[in-house]
C-alpha cells in the first residue's frame, strides 16, 4: 500500500505536474541525508548530490542506482524522471548544461520527494 498523498502531491506524483518556481520546501535546503520517494518511500538522491542551480527547483546531480526511470516526454524535447519503484513523476533530467563535473541536473519537484536526516532509520519501501 502507497503512501496517502494530499490533492497537491497527488497532481505531481500522479498527473505529472510541477510546482511554481522557488515554492518546494527543499529548493534552498542542504541538510546531510536521503531524499526518498513521497508515494512509496524508495531512496532517490543522497544529499551529497544536491547542488544550486538558480533553477528553483531541488536539484541532484546523480541518483542512487536504477532508482530513477527516464522517460521521453510526448513532445519529444525533454526527458523526465519518474521513481523505478511506482513510477511516480519526479521532474526532468537535463545534460550537457556544466553545472557540476557529473554535467547532469535532475530537477525535482520537492512534492515527489521527502527528505530523511542523516542517522534517521530510512521507511520501509511501499508497494502497490
Amino acid at each position: 500500500m502507497y503512501n496517502n498523498l494530499t490533492p497537491e502531491e497527488k497532481f505531481i506524483i500522479e498527473e505529472k505536474g510541477v510546482e511554481r518556481p522557488f515554492s518546494g520546501e527543499y529548493n534552498d535546503f542542504y541538510l546531510l541525508g536521503t531524499f526518498i520517494c513521497r508515494k512509496c518511500n524508495a531512496p532517490l538522491f543522497s544529499s551529497e548530490a544536491k547542488f544550486d542551480a538558480g533553477c528553483g527547483w531541488p536539484v541532484f546531480d546523480d541518483n542512487f542506482p536504477n532508482a530513477v526511470k527516464r522517460v521521453t516526454d510526448a513532445d519529444d524535447e525533454r526527458t523526465e524522471i519518474q521513481c523505478a519503484a511506482c513510477g511516480g513523476h519526479l521532474g526532468h533530467v537535463f545534460e550537457g548544461e556544466r553545472f557540476t563535473e557529473k554535467n547532469t541536473r535532475h530537477c525535482v519537484n520537492s512534492l515527489s520527494i521527502k527528505f530523511i536526516k542523516e542517522g534517521s532509520e530510512l521507511p520501509k519501501v511501499q508497494n502497490d
